[in-house]
């Protein structure tokens, strides 16, 4: 087993005492952490082990931190990317619009570049773990297992009660799932894209039934603008998460995108079930939606992550810009600075995330025992001066950005090293991605007239 000895100016381990080494060590054998601690301690633990490293790696003026987790996100809809400007895509008749209607005439062999520029976009700003949701998974697969990356695949459903889409949508998942058993980087989960919305309660027992099978999650939309609860007051006399509640819904683990329009209170309920509300700034803002009460929920118990939503309706990638996006908005919504504190905003982007998928055991935090999930962000870079002036989470959350990372592991392998240069990227080919890219949305537009 290969073991690796790397050095950083900096660690930020986000362990529940929130440990820090300056400078410090970390210790690889394999996909996991073995040592982590003070350079200081280094030799004298050297000398008395007597070890011997594959790897040596002194990582000059960077800090070194857990990777990101980007909780939802749909990536092949990279392609879309500036044609959905128009829309409101947290509505029906937006996303119908904005990206249904361009789904309509989508060739699936434009979906592998199209992923492949989404990871590389991911992995060159620090995110390490991604949930995705989209239909067209056998496309999808075998790019994110070359990228190296970590996810949670959603098989992502759309039946609009038609009886014969059920059928072939649930299929389809099943296979899917079926497929992904066992690998160790990738966990199959079903998609539904909207509960009552275009997935009607026919399908919801099925995809639950399905969910059980293959013991995993539901990763699915969630009050964007209210439609689902109208819906359910008119149709079953109850809100949403009640009825969620009485299908046995809330038992399983959920990944809910966006819950802007979630009444106050169902939030006790949510917070007693293995649910994680998505927090997704930037699209709700660009969609002119409602803002989500993260600080009430998170202060009624509720699991949150954070997510980029597509890059049609975010247009970006970089999860320290959703960071900031959310710290900023959150600040605004509640009239009142620091309205969630950037180490909590911090944690909601890694820790979180990891929750959220059922993976805090594995990643989140660097920890003895977990996996080799990390990556490293220059010090050297603007933001940071003066040193000492602003406290860690603070520069992480408010002044950098993912062009500040340099490196990426992924299960201890390198992902990309030295971000700031042509081809850093060690497992995907980006430029001929991007280029083939740029050629499928020539021929998408085409199609469309």
């Amino acid at each position: 087993m290969t073991t690796a000895l790397l050095r950083a100016d900096t660690i930020l381990t986000l362990d529940a005492h929130d440990t820090r080494y300056a400078p410090g060590y970390l210790v690889l054998e394999g996909d996991r952490i073995r040592e982590i601690g003070p350079q200081a301690d280094l030799a004298k633990r050297q000398a008395l082990a007597g070890r011997h490293f594959d790897v040596e790696l002194t990582l000059k003026d960077r800090l070194l931190m857990p990777g990101l987790v980007n909780a939802h996100t749909h990536t092949p809809m990279v392609l879309f990317r500036g044609l959905a400007e128009p829309y409101s895509l947290f509505t029906f008749e937006g996303w119908y619009e904005g990206i249904r209607s361009w789904e309509a005439v989508l060739d699936p062999d434009m979906i592998p570049d199209a992923v492949a520029v989404s990871c590389a976009e991911m992995i060159r700003t620090g995110t390490t773990c991604f949930a995705d949701q989209y239909f067209y998974m056998d496309r999808i697969t075998p790019v994110v297992e070359q990228s190296g990356l970590r996810a949670a695949l959603a098989y992502g459903i759309v039946e609009m009660g038609d009886a014969d889409a059920r059928e072939h949508e649930l299929g389809a998942a099943a296979a899917f799932l079926e497929s992904i058993q066992g690998h160790p980087r990738l966990k199959g989960w079903v998609g539904p894209h909207a509960f009552f919305v275009d997935n009607s309660p026919e399908a919801i027992q099925m995809e639950l039934a399905l969910a059980d099978r293959f013991e995993t999650g539901l990763h699915f939309h969630l009050a964007t603008s209210g439609e689902e609860e109208r819906y359910c007051r008119e149709h079953f006399g109850c809100s949403a998460v009640q009825q969620m509640e009485r299908l046995g819904i809330l038992e399983r683990r959920l990944l809910a995108a966006h819950s802007i329009t979630l009444p106050p209170e169902d939030f006790p309920t949510l917070a007693r079930h293995p649910f994680t509300a998505v927090i997704a700034a930037s699209a709700c803002m660009r969609s002119g939606a409602e803002i989500a009460a993260l600080a009430t929920m998170r202060d009624a118990g509720i699991n949150i992550a954070l997510g980029t939503d597509n890059v049609a309706n975010n247009n970006s990638y970089d999860m320290f810009n959703e960071m900031q996006t959310t710290a900023k908005l959150m600040s605004l919504r509640e009239k009142r600075p620091a309205a969630v504190p950037a180490a909590e905003i911090l944690r909601m982007a890694t820790l979180g995330g990891a929750r959220a998928l059922g993976l805090e055991d594995e990643i989140g935090s660097l920890e003895v025992g977990k996996k080799a999930d990390l990556i490293t962000l220059d010090l050297s870079e603007i933001g940071w001066a003066p040193d000492g002036a602003q406290s860690l989470d603070t520069a992480l959350v408010y002044s950098v950005s993912g062009m500040h990372v340099r490196d990426v592991m992924v299960d201890g392998a390198w992902l990309m090293r030295d971000g700031a240069r042509d081809g850093a990227w060690l497992t995907l080919d980006y430029a001929g991605s991007r280029a083939r890219l740029n050629a499928a949305l020539v021929e998408l537009k085409a199609r469309r007239g």
